[in-house]
């Protein structure tokens, strides 16, 4: 009772943080089991099915396609309508699609279902880190990145080590079909204690961009196509897919422009900081992605070791990234995510070069060492880029810079493999990798890996700049929208 004798309404539970970190965490450790699960399983389905090693690709290729050329689109939907209802449908989404996966008779069918599936992994990524924006405390947001970083390392670690043991027992169904029992739980604690969306009062609602993103679909699937097609080897087919990738870009960038309700605001990149955070996500994805395109290489050619140490020690780095995720986003908390950006960069830098010299000085000691000092760095990076980026985002903004955000990293990991794959083979000078001297295979690591220096030195100049630029703009301070804040 209040002093005026009138009972005063018991305000809606907040919902627990602890819970509302399980459902974001556990939806993105469902997202990267589908994309490492898989690819274990390419030579039974092409068994199965009777299928060609290029056609069974398709199984992988359709959902990182479905992936990279709607996750921008979905966090812009997401905006819009409401990000807890997008990301329940999206869980459903996903889970529904792993039993057609699990069940199909035929080859086709389980290519569609993929790119479903894949389409719900987007909803999922996108979505994840924009809802911490808005249920985690600002001065926690580094610890909830660092765990929605360890969950995907936990996820592509998991992924290969589980989908062999289900291959070699129930099958490769199994691969698929172990979502669903994952994708109901998760999708039961989400609708349960994610928040509830908020009714934007006092505006229109805003318009769903169809032409922008058609078009920002088809330029982003040209290039990946691009990047992922000839092994490696630039012909006419990938020329062609990537010029109608610029020309699709340039029609978006006009119709942006122009469009009332555009699904990225151009204005939004007169903000340096996230022109920077996109630009050394991408270079560091790239990097990062030589250490799963190069290294079996190099472990298996250069060093001589069988396929079961290969794989032990390529698990090495996802398992340092899985125990050091949290770590690192308390200490983006206790320290401020830009200190910690320049570090984890510096950190890598080095991490490069220890790639680049050890190995050869210390063999599997010194691979190993080069990637404990490699893997920390890419962690703190990873967590505090994405907290630096996604702190001070517009409620309104959150799921478009989150797809853009998790977009950038995207490319760069599909651009990584088709680039370094392509220094890596130039430098061994070798007509085929896969019969390369060791000798051979040894200097294409030390160049790749030189290059990979060289690209985390240009991200940290990127950083570097950017932030400096950013805390010039501070008078006004300026939304990650584009539009002038107070």
């Amino acid at each position: 009772m209040t002093a005026t004798g009138t009972a005063m309404a018991p305000a809606a539970p907040a919902p627990s943080l602890r819970w509302v970190l399980a459902s974001l965490s556990l939806s993105m450790l469902l997202s990267s089991l589908g994309t490492s699960s898989a690819n274990v399983a390419l030579p039974a389905l092409a068994d199965a099915f009777g299928a060609s090693f290029q056609a069974v690709q398709w199984v992988v290729l359709a959902y990182l396609l479905a992936i990279t050329t709607l996750i921008v689109s979905v966090g812009r939907l997401g905006d819009i309508v409401g990000r807890r209802r997008l990301l329940v449908a999206g869980i459903a989404l996903f889970t529904a699609a792993s039993v057609i996966c699990g069940l199909t008779p035929g080859f086709a069918l389980l290519i569609a279902a993929r790119a479903v599936q894949g389409i719900g992994a987007a909803i999922m990524m996108a979505l994840t880190m924009a809802f911490v924006g808005e249920a985690v405390p600002k001065a926690r947001t580094g610890s909830a990145m660092g765990l929605l970083g360890t969950m995907s390392a936990v996820g592509t670690a998991l992924g290969p080590s589980l989908g062999g043991a289900l291959i070699a027992g129930p099958g490769w169904r199994a691969i698929f079909l172990v979502n669903v029992p994952l994708g109901l739980a998760v999708l039961f604690l989400a609708h349960r204690h994610l928040p509830a969306d908020r009714k934007a009062e006092g505006r229109a609602p805003a318009r769903f961009d169809v032409p922008g993103t058609l078009l920002l679909a088809l330029s982003l699937g040209a290039y990946a196509l691009a990047m992922t097609m000839g092994r490696g080897s630039f012909g006419m087919l990938n020329i062609a897919l990537l010029s109608a990738a610029a020309l699709g870009l340039g029609l978006f960038l006009l119709v942006e422009a122009r469009v009332t309700s555009p699904l990225i605001r151009l204005s939004m990149f007169r903000d340096s900081g996230l022109n920077a955070g996109l630009a050394t996500n991408g270079l560091v994805s790239t990097v990062m992605m030589a250490t799963l395109v190069v290294g079996p290489f190099y472990l298996a050619r250069g060093l001589g070791l069988d396929a079961a140490l290969v794989g032990l020690v390529m698990s090495i780095g996802p398992v340092i990234s899985a125990f050091g995720g949290v770590v690192a986003g308390r200490i983006v908390d206790r320290l401020g995510a830009a200190a910690i950006v320049v570090a984890g960069l510096v950190a890598m830098t080095a991490g490069c070069l220890a790639l680049a010299v050890l190995p050869g000085l210390a063999g599997v000691a010194g691979y190993i060492a080069a990637i404990a000092l490699l893997t920390p760095g890419y962690q703190f990076f990873q967590a505090a880029n994405n907290t630096a980026v996604m702190t001070d985002v517009a409620a309104d903004r959150r799921g478009v810079v989150s797809g853009l955000l998790n977009l950038s990293r995207n490319l760069g990991l599909v651009t990584g493999a088709s680039v370094m794959g392509a220094v890596f083979a130039s430098a061994t000078a070798a007509a085929d990798i896969a019969t390369a001297a060791p000798a051979a295979v040894a200097t294409g690591m030390q160049v790749t890996f030189a290059v990979a220096g060289v690209l985390t030195v240009v991200a940290l100049a990127i950083g570097v700049a950017g932030g400096k630029l950013a805390k010039r703009r501070e008078g006004p301070k300026m939304g990650r929208d584009g539009s002038s804040r107070a």
